[in-house]
C-alpha cells in the first residue's frame, strides 16, 4: 500500500513535524507570515490540536499610525516588519501574554531577515521570545538607513503613536 503525503504538506503549507513539536509546549506561538502585499503577525495558542488566534496584526494597520500612503508598496520591508512585530508585542502586553515561541512556518530561516526584524520588534515591545541576539538585523537596517526614503523620522513618530495609544 502506497501512502501519500498529507494534502497540506503537498501544497507546501504545513510542516507537520515542526507543528507537532510546537503543539507539545503549552506556550503560545508568535506566528510570522509573509504575503505578497505585506506581513502579518499572530499569537496563537493551541488546545487539543485546535488553534485559537488570540491576536492578529497586519502591516497594513501601520497606515493608520502614520505610515505614508505612497509607501504602501513597502509594507513588507524590514522597517515595516519591525513595526508590525512591535505592534504585535504591544497587543500581547495588553492581553497579559508575556511569552511566545516563534513559528515561521515554511519560511526559510535566514538570519538578519524580515522574520527577525519582526521578532526584534516584538521583543522590544516586551514579549519574551527565545531568540539569539546575533539573529537580529542591525539597528541601521531596522530603522531603514539602507533605504532611499527617510524612514527613521517616520518610524520614530509611529513608535510614539503606538506607545501613547491605549
Amino acid at each position: 500500500m502506497i501512502t501519500l503525503p498529507k494534502r497540506r504538506r503537498q501544497e507546501g503549507k504545513t510542516d507537520y513535524k515542526s507543528r507537532k513539536t510546537l503543539l507539545k509546549g503549552a506556550v503560545p506561538r508568535l506566528v510570522f507570515r509573509k504575503t505578497t502585499k505585506g506581513i502579518s503577525g499572530q499569537i496563537i495558542s493551541s488546545k487539543e490540536s485546535k488553534d485559537l488566534v488570540l491576536i492578529t496584526v497586519i502591516s497594513k494597520k501601520l497606515i493608520s499610525y502614520g505610515w505614508p500612503k505612497e509607501w504602501e508598496g513597502s509594507l513588507k520591508s524590514l522597517p515595516a516588519a519591525y513595526l508590525t512585530g512591535y505592534l504585535t508585542g504591544k497587543e500581547a502586553g495588553k492581553k497579559k501574554i508575556n511569552k511566545a515561541i516563534l513559528d515561521i512556518g515554511l519560511n526559510r530561516n535566514v538570519p538578519k531577515s524580515r522574520i527577525y526584524a519582526f521578532v526584534k520588534g516584538a521583543v522590544d515591545a516586551g514579549l519574551n521570545t527565545p531568540t539569539k541576539e546575533k539573529m537580529f538585523p542591525s539597528e541601521d537596517r531596522v530603522f531603514g538607513m539602507h533605504m532611499k526614503k527617510d524612514v527613521k523620522k517616520i518610524m520614530d513618530e509611529i513608535l510614539n503613536k503606538i506607545n501613547t495609544t491605549k
